[in-house]
This record gives structure tokens, C-alpha cells and sequence, in this order.
């Protein structure tokens, strides 16, 4: 009778393990270094499976299923509600993926047309406390590190069968409950979570490149000082050709230019504090 209650208990552990889940934590981010009282709020996904785990934004999610649902009714991009694509706006324009069977991590994130992809090359070396406490329902272990400029500490759970945490955070006994770096700068804050069917696939507009970590962060600070001649060196040859509004007529390629600048450096701007500073 012991020997089948143990083989019960791996089965059962096995069938946890196998499905998929999805963790849904609230953001919480201070971008803009010149500006700290603007704090920005989302939630993002951190969908589980027994091969890997994606992290993305909800809004990102949202945004896409309403644009292949009018893509799949053979509407036009004329037809796309530009007030509701605003509302799904983000300040998560990245994903992140954990494969479990290799423990690599990789980071996806577009710049201009293309979307980079690199391998996480830094270690997450945590330092274990004994320091314990409750979040929500869940009894948690503290534990600290530094990464990418900043110092970091987590708060996480073995009352839940994942080793996993969200953005690139993991590596811990448990599921990260909670993670924050000390100038209260971002934080991550687990809400809720439920299963899901399947890790969706999130769309993918324009080449995919491969690159190391630091030729993406020699990209991305080009595209931020000249995203016009950023623009017109990558593949393509410049700007797409503009939509057609609802209104009818092509907007001026020269005005499309200026505003894409613009919307580029201000962008950048609102974004002077990011997640990772080194």
C-alpha cells in the first residue's frame, strides 16, 4: 500500500508538472529616469509548460489577438480600431523564454522592423536567507542578487511545484512571488494564476535575428540616436509603405519620416530608466 501511494504521489506530480499554467504579475515601473512620480502599471504573463516558460505582456497579447482576428476576417489595416490598439499600448515590448530541458534563456525585442533575439549570457547568482514570511496565501524565502546595475531581492515559494520567476528571474527552489530591486524602481508582484490550454505564439512582424547580447545593445542605441538612418540600412531599404487611413489618400512619406523620428527620441526618452542598467 506505501509503495502505491508513492507511485500515486509521482504520477500525480507528474500530471501538475505537465500542464500548462499561467501566472499573471503585476508591473509595476518607473521608465522615465527624469521623471519618478510617472510610475507605469501592467500585467504580463508568465505561461508555464513542462518544456519551457514565455514572459510577455498582457497588452502585447491582447493587441495581437484582436489584430489576427481582424486579419483572419479579411478586413484591412484600415479597419483596425486605432483607440483600442492605443489602449493595449506597453511599456513590455520584450519577451522572454526559459527552456527547461537546456536552462538557456533567450530575450526578443524589436528594433524598427526587425525583431532581435539573444541568449541571456549572465548568471543569476542568488544569495539564500533564512528570512521567511507570507504573501498572499503563500509562505515565502527571501533571497537576493545583483544583476544587470541593479540589486534585486525575491521572495519565493516552494508551496508551488515551479522553479521559474518572471522577466529572466529564476533559478531559485520555488515560484518568485514577489521580486523588486531596492530604489523601488520595478517590482514584479504575482495576482493570480489559472491553467491555460497552450503557450500561444506570439506574432512575429519582420525578420527574426539572432544576435549576442551585445551587438542588440549596440543596435538598439543606434536605432534610439538615428532611427532614420537606422531605418534605412536594415534590410527594406527605409520606411514601409504608410497604411492607407480610413480617410482615404497616402499620408507624405517625408511627414511619416519626421513623426517616426520623433515618436522614436520621445519614446526613448520616456524610457531613459530601463530594467537593466549594465
Amino acid at each position: 500500500m506505501k509503495k502505491i501511494g508513492i507511485i500515486a504521489l509521482v504520477l500525480f506530480m507528474q500530471h501538475i508538472s505537465a500542464q500548462n499554467n499561467r501566472f499573471v504579475y503585476q508591473v509595476t515601473m518607473k521608465p522615465d529616469a527624469e521623471n519618478k512620480n510617472d510610475i507605469k502599471t501592467e500585467n504580463a504573463y508568465l505561461d508555464i509548460s513542462a518544456e519551457k516558460s514565455l514572459f510577455y505582456s498582457e497588452n502585447r497579447f491582447k493587441r495581437d489577438s484582436t489584430m489576427q482576428k481582424v486579419f483572419q476576417s479579411g478586413a484591412g489595416r484600415a479597419s483596425i480600431n486605432r483607440e483600442q490598439m492605443e489602449a493595449f499600448r506597453s511599456n513590455i515590448n520584450y519577451s522572454v523564454e526559459k527552456d527547461k530541458s537546456t536552462q538557456k534563456i533567450s530575450y526578443k525585442d524589436r528594433i524598427g522592423r526587425d525583431v532581435y533575439v539573444y541568449e541571456e549570457d549572465r548568471p543569476l547568482n542568488w544569495k539564500m536567507s533564512s528570512e521567511t514570511t507570507k504573501i498572499g496565501e503563500y509562505k515565502v524565502q527571501k533571497a537576493t542578487t545583483d544583476f544587470a546595475g541593479r540589486k534585486w531581492t525575491a521572495w519565493f515559494t516552494t508551496d508551488l511545484p515551479y522553479q521559474d520567476g518572471p522577466y529572466k528571474f529564476g533559478g531559485l527552489p520555488g515560484l518568485i512571488v514577489k521580486v523588486e530591486d531596492d530604489k523601488g524602481e520595478y517590482s514584479f508582484d504575482l495576482m493570480k494564476n489559472y491553467k491555460i490550454a497552450e503557450i500561444p505564439a506570439l506574432n512575429q512582424f519582420g525578420n527574426v535575428l539572432k544576435v549576442k547580447r551585445t551587438d542588440y545593445l549596440k543596435q538598439q542605441a543606434k536605432y534610439k540616436t538615428d532611427p532614420m538612418s537606422f531605418m534605412q540600412s536594415s534590410g527594406g531599404g527605409g520606411f514601409p509603405s504608410p497604411p492607407r487611413a480610413s480617410g482615404g489618400g497616402n499620408q507624405n512619406p517625408a511627414d511619416m519620416r519626421k513623426r517616426v523620428e520623433e515618436r522614436v527620441k520621445e519614446e526613448a526618452k520616456r524610457n531613459s530608466n530601463p530594467i537593466e542598467l549594465q
